[in-house]
Order: structure tokens, then sequence, then C-alpha cells
């Protein structure tokens, strides 16, 4: 109990985490409402229970009414500023949050001023909230496959550069691994990193190794999310451990989708003991029911890490940001001096 309310007080960053699955669901049913978006249920209880995750195709539908509903600036604006308050709530300082621009953004009215409501949302949490966050726009692998008359490929790129003055910080890759290596989107990854974007790919999570190892050669991945099943391969995991290529672990959203049965199976502490950088994150907290600090309670309860693993873990948040040095530099030092005091509130009789 004690080392659990030192880490609900301790400071956080959280580097995996995306809006479309943050978003609370009274605020998803209202939106759902405004834009006249089907729904199974009617009352917000009963929406609360739907929204919470079953099976993949649960999720998909899910999945499908977020997109739905989120497709104005004042949408967009209004689930950033309450994602800083939900952040702030568990003592996050800052997070990179993925967005995914797809075809509900590609094709709507606001297809060229989107970025605009994700600004507006990014200065009211901070203002409001004191929580930084910026963006990682993450290329859809499935859909931009299924809708190549789109381009989304290329808007989610050119999207990401140009907002990179205004809080995005990388260019992702998610969505269905199987089927879709990390090999073909090569040349947008070049164009975003020649643009002074960061690379954090999704891979190794319902793909093996392979997957990874594209990920790191073919896009220049400088952050995993997720790759845990890195762990399959020990010359793998020794790269990621002596190149420091920090990993993006989602515990309870590996066990939700199925990539481990159980936390007995999850390979964190073998991955952390061999010396590969582990960040802890929640991925889709709002479906998934979770939040950062219980995620973290999983360190000690079961993956038997002491306080100074902790420690390390969430340090490694900080240090695994795409700040630029100084400030990256100051928020660990940040962090390092609040977890002292904290030790000595919490942990010292």
């Amino acid at each position: 109990m004690i080392v659990a309310e030192y880490i609900r007080a301790a400071p956080k960053a959280e580097l995996h985490l995306h809006l479309q699955g943050a978003v609370r669901p009274a605020t998803l049913l209202d939106l759902a409402r405004r834009h006249h978006v089907a729904l199974p249920v009617d009352s917000l209880s009963d929406f609360r229970e739907w929204f919470r995750f079953r099976d993949f195709p649960h999720f998909a539908a899910v999945n499908a009414v977020l997109r739905a509903c989120l497709v104005e600036l004042a949408d967009l604006e209004r689930v950033v500023h309450e994602l800083g308050a939900d952040l702030a709530d568990q003592h996050v300082r800052y997070a990179e949050v993925s967005f995914t621009p797809g075809p509900e953004v590609w094709s709507g009215r606001h297809r060229h001023d989107f970025l605009l409501g994700l600004t507006r949302g990014r200065e009211h949490s901070l203002r409001t909230s004191g929580v930084e966050i910026n963006f990682i726009f993450d290329i859809p692998r499935r859909t931009a496959r299924l809708y190549p008359e789109m381009d989304l490929i290329d808007f989610a790129t050119h999207a990401a550069i140009d907002g990179k003055h205004d809080g995005v910080v990388g260019l992702g890759l998610s969505g269905t691994e199987l089927g879709n290596p990390p090999e073909p989107f090569a040349a947008w990854f070049e164009q975003a990193l020649a643009a002074g974007l960061h690379s954090a790919p999704h891979a190794g999570e319902t793909d093996g190794p392979a997957s990874v190892w594209g990920a790191l050669r073919a896009l220049g991945a400088e952050r995993l999310g997720h790759g845990v099943r890195a762990a399959e391969d020990p010359a793998l995991v020794a790269f990621l451990a002596a190149h420091a290529i920090p990993l993006e672990v989602c515990p309870t959203s590996n066990l939700r989708l199925g990539v481990y049965a159980s936390l007995d199976d999850h390979p964190l502490a073998a991955l952390h003991a061999a010396g590969v950088p582990i960040t802890i994150n929640t991925d889709t907290p709002a479906i998934f029911g979770t939040t950062i600090s219980a995620e973290l309670n999983f360190l000690p309860t079961h993956f038997g890490l002491d306080v100074a693993g902790i420690d390390e873990i969430i340090l490694n948040g900080a240090r695994a940001s795409f700040l630029p040095p100084e400030r990256k530099a100051a928020l660990v030092s940040a962090f390092q001096a609040e977890l002292a005091l904290l030790k000595e509130a919490h942990l010292r009789s």
C-alpha cells in the first residue's frame, strides 16, 4: 500500500497514449448525440459499459464511433484539454499523445486545419492543468492500404511535418502489424526524419521480432510502440539494450489484445533485466479502463521490481521523450528531485 501511494504521487511522463482511446465516455456520448452518430445504447451508465473493451471486434466498433465523433475543431480541442486534466490527476507532467488522422479527418471540412483544434487543446491543457502535451501523428497501416485514393500516408506525414512548430514531435505507424510490415513505409519516415521529426512506430506487438527489426532498419525507429515481442530474439534484445532504444510497454493493453495470456507470461521483467529501456504507458486508457498509476503498480506486484527499479522506469519516461536535450535534462532533474522528496514522505518512517 505504501509503495502504491508512492507510485500514485510520483511525477510521470507518458509516451504511448492514443488520443482517440483516451476520450471520456461522457464526452463521447455527448459528441455522438451532437453529430447524430447512432449508438447501441442511450444512457450514460449503459454507454460506459458498452465503451469498455470486450474483444477485438468490439474494439473496432468503438473506434469507429470515436472516429465519427471527433471531426470538428471544437471536438479535438475539448478532448485534448480534458485529457490534460485527466493526466494531471495522475501526476503526469508530460505526454506524447498519438493521433491518427484517418479518413474522417482527411475527407472532412477541417482537413487542412484540424491541427488548430489539437493546438488549442494542448495550450488549454498547459494553461489550466500544467500538463505539456505534444503529438505523434500515426500513419494508419491498414486504413492507408484500404483507402489508397485518399493518400492517407502522404496526408499524415505532411500534417506531422507541417505541425512540428505546433507540438508535433514525431511520426508513428499504428494498426494491424500482420500483413502490414514496416518496410513499405520507409520513404515517408525518411521525409519526416529529414524534416526534424522523430520516428516512433508500433512494432513487436501482434507480430514478432521481424517487425521490430523492420522498424529499426527501414524506419529509423528511435523508440518502439510496444516492442515486447523483441523478447523472442536474444540478438534483438541485445541490440535494443546496446543502442538504448526504449520500448513503450502497455501491460494491460497486451493482455486485453491477447498478446500475452497473463502478466506471468509478459517479458517486461526479462527485458528490463537485459538492459532494455522500459517505459510504462496506458495505450487506450478509457477503453481498457486503466490509468498510468495502475500500470506502474504492476512493477512491484507482478514483475518483482523494487523502488529503485520503479524509479528507473519512471525516469525512463522522461529520458525517452522527444523533448529537446536541455528541456529533457530539466524534466529528468525535476523528476529526480520530486522522487527523492516523495521517498521521504511515503517510504521512510
